[in-house]
């Protein structure tokens, strides 16, 4: 299977994920609201779940725009420059944010996987052991890392994976 196979795979499955995640969201939102002022009897772990989800939503969704190159302040930086330094800075940027994401992500994500999962720490609502809450943030940073070495792997081979949503910008010019 070919690397632009693979991203694709990875995008579709990650999309799905988060349009579940976000649909799950809304209708536990709409579930607060109706139960907090038809029923007039709040449900009471609405509120930690929607908060959780958030949290994967946020992070998941923050892996998929960096595979999708949506980085606005990257991108900005990168129009300006122009060649060769341009080649170098894509592949610099990749670099760090794949050395960001092994780093702060997996690596601080998993000491505070472990250390929460170790001390036994459980949400107050729905009694949901915190390690798998924050586990999102490992994950979130092995997909960033998957798609960094996607595209350092396509600088090196000299192609550039020109995602739909930077082609439509680039051609309309906005």
């Amino acid at each position: 299977m070919s690397w632009k196979k693979a991203k694709d795979k990875v995008d579709s499955i990650l999309a799905w994920t988060l349009i579940v995640l976000m649909a799950a969201n809304v209708f536990n939102v709409l579930w607060q609201v109706f139960t907090r002022f038809i029923l007039n009897n709040p449900s009471a772990f609405t509120e930690e779940l929607a908060r959780f989800l958030l949290i994967w939503v946020g992070l998941l969704g923050a892996a998929y725009a960096a595979g999708r190159k949506m980085h606005l302040a990257i991108e900005v930086i990168l129009e300006q420059l122009k060649g060769k330094i341009r080649e170098i800075a894509e592949f610099a940027i990749q670099f760090f944010i794949f050395l960001f994401a092994l780093l702060v992500m997996v690596v601080g994500g998993i000491r505070l996987v472990a250390i929460t999962l170790a001390l036994d720490q459980i949400s107050a609502a729905l009694r949901v052991k915190l390690g798998y809450v924050y586990l999102v943030l490992p994950i979130s940073g092995l997909l960033i890392m998957f798609y960094a070495l996607v595209f350092i792997g396509d600088r090196i081979k000299g192609k550039e994976i020109q995602e739909p949503v930077l082609e439509a910008v680039n051609r309309e010019g906005i």
